[in-house]
């Protein structure tokens, strides 16, 4: 079990949770959570990418946040919530486990500990999202692009990220082209290196600085709340 925050949980706090830990394969594409259906479920991925997206009605998506091995979703669930107004899928498949809503209230009824972690998470998730929104106004495509190619890295154990161009324009809500154009200026700074299908990582150091300041403060923020 590689999840960082069950491995965040006091051992009395895991123990109320174990027994009904499901183990589960989340292939890409798999669905979490649609829009206002009703939730059965929370995640703990031990591997693999998901989104988090904003869905318009008429279909149009983007992502407003990404999760992996580090956190657990939907996360409004840990404050009574059945459902979500957003899509929650995975982008890159891995595998995790998932616990019965039900079973976890029965947890948090029983101990006056265990919700603290997750609150927590719901707070960097928070501040993630809102350096998504910082990311998308003030900064250029080829940084967002980075930042983007980062948050994937560190929830990956590999330089090789296997995803789509076509998937990555999806995501970031911007045209095929322009992740073509931004991928080849990354490229030119040496910083990764682009096949197709695929993206491997060669500089990360390089890549950090030139998100000049659009990435690092969440990674922070979890770091100070829950990795330590």
């Amino acid at each position: 079990m590689s999840n960082r925050m069950l491995a965040s949980l006091q051992d009395s706090d895991l123990a109320l949770l174990a027994p009904h830990l499901e183990k589960v394969d989340l292939p890409s594409r798999y669905t979490i959570a649609h829009p206002d259906a009703l939730l059965e479920h929370i995640y703990f991925p031990d591997s693999g990418i998901g989104a988090v997206m904003s869905v318009l009605p008429d279909g149009k998506r983007a992502e407003a946040g990404m999760f992996g091995r580090e956190g657990f979703v939907p996360t409004s669930t840990i404050i009574g919530d059945t459902m979500v107004p957003y899509l929650i899928e995975m982008q890159v498949g891995g595998s995790g486990y998932r616990i019965p809503i039900d079973r976890m209230r029965d947890a948090t009824a029983r101990s006056s500990t265990i919700q603290l972690p997750f609150i927590k998470f719901m707070h960097v998730f928070a501040v993630q999202v809102s350096y998504t929104a910082l990311a998308n106004a003030k900064f250029r495509v080829e940084q967002r692009l980075a930042r983007w190619i980062l948050m994937c890295h560190d929830r990956v154990r590999s330089d090789t990220l296997e995803i789509t161009h076509e998937y990555i324009a999806f995501l970031l809500g911007i045209r095929r082209p322009s992740v073509t154009t931004a991928l080849h200026i990354l490229e030119g700074h040496r910083l990764i290196r682009s096949n197709r299908g695929s993206i491997v990582v060669i500089n990360r150091k390089g890549l950090e600085r030139f998100t000049a300041g659009c990435y690092g403060l969440p990674e922070r923020e979890f770091e100070r709340l829950i990795g330590a």
